[in-house]
């Protein structure tokens, strides 16, 4: 397995074009969009390697991290086109392309951790990689990141509804969005590659990110007021073009099966780890942090999932089937 994050790596896969025919090697080049530092890229880089491993070497597994390879917002049709073999992609990306995979920004339902330990192999995420398949991906493994976001500023804390007021924030999907929007707030989508440089030269003025993520991507360099909230969850997930994977041998399908079962586990462990240290880092690092009380959250969430269900619910008529899969998965040890 190769962990590469080289500029010119765009330009090579070009030159090379098309996805490599299975051999006795394969070379698949997997694009991310995560910093070396995060929880979820190190379990990326141990999936990687699990492949090699289970798939007898049949598979050369290549991880490009942030955004070295393909951009965020261009691994998904890179890799359904077959230019790249292989993305991992956070929810967000699929915005209107696929509305339905943004079902866990619905803000303040998914904090449940039973959610994500029973996600993998479930028929919620069985509904979902049909759904994936319709778009010109296979999906082959779950990622969960955070089950706690926080919200970020410079000289206040955004803990209330009347805190968001004009305020240019980031934004994550349109549903999400929505919620934001009502609570006076001017959201803006982008990558949580892209944020930092936004919030350091006051394209926005506030972000939503993961508590560990306002870690690795240094947040903290450029806001000073964290405030941590169940808000939304987050996960990624990894895919492949669907001919590069229709040519593969049986042992090496087996592999990225049994691979992805147990990378799923291993991100759960891993957010666990990262969410009880990512406060406490934030402190070290001089910044002010507030864990939202509940009475706190109550009132964000009655501003923001009235207007988030709206939204929703317009864009995919599944998405009350898909929530009641989901709500089976609260129930399970």
């Amino acid at each position: 397995m190769k962990s590469l994050l080289v500029s010119t790596a765009l330009a090579a896969v070009m030159a090379i074009g098309g996805t490599a025919a299975a051999s006795a090697e394969t070379v698949m080049r997997c694009s991310h969009q995560l910093p070396p530092a995060h929880s979820v890229a190190k379990v990326i880089d141990r999936w990687a390697a699990e492949v090699e491993k289970l798939s007898n070497g049949e598979i050369d597994v290549q991880i490009f991290g942030a955004d070295s390879l393909v951009g965020a917002k261009e691994n998904i049709v890179a890799t359904a086109k077959g230019n790249i073999e292989c993305a991992f992609s956070v929810q967000f990306q699929w915005g209107k392309t696929l509305p339905i995979m943004t079902v866990t920004t619905a803000p303040y339902a998914f904090s449940d951790l039973k959610i994500w330990k029973n996600w993998d192999g479930s028929d919620a995420a069985n509904f979902l990689e049909e759904k994936l398949r319709s778009k010109g991906v296979e999906n082959v493994v779950w990622l969960f990141q955070t089950n706690s976001s926080v919200f970020t500023s410079k000289g206040k804390f955004l803990s209330k509804p009347s805190d968001f007021e004009g305020m240019k924030i980031r934004g994550l999907t349109p549903a999400f969005d929505a919620g934001l929007a009502a609570l006076g707030a001017s959201p803006t989508a982008l990558p949580g590659s892209e944020v930092y440089q936004a919030l350091a030269t006051g394209v926005l003025d506030g972000a939503i990110t993961g508590t560990d993520a306002a870690v690795s991507r240094k947040y903290y360099e450029v806001q000073d007021h964290f405030v941590v909230s169940p808000v939304i969850s987050v996960f990624l997930h990894g895919y492949l073009n669907p001919q590069f994977y229709a040519g593969l041998s049986d042992t090496a399908k087996k592999a990225l099966d049994e691979a992805g079962h147990e990378a799923a586990g291993w991100a759960v462990e891993a957010a666990q780890s990262a969410l009880a240290a990512a406060p406490g880092e934030l402190e070290a690092k001089g910044a002010s942090v507030h864990i939202a009380s509940d009475e706190e959250n109550a009132a964000m969430e009655a501003v923001m999932r009235p207007a988030f269900d709206a939204a929703f619910k317009a864009d995919d008529p599944d998405s009350q089937k898909l929530l009641e899969l989901i709500d089976k998965l609260r129930s399970g040890s």
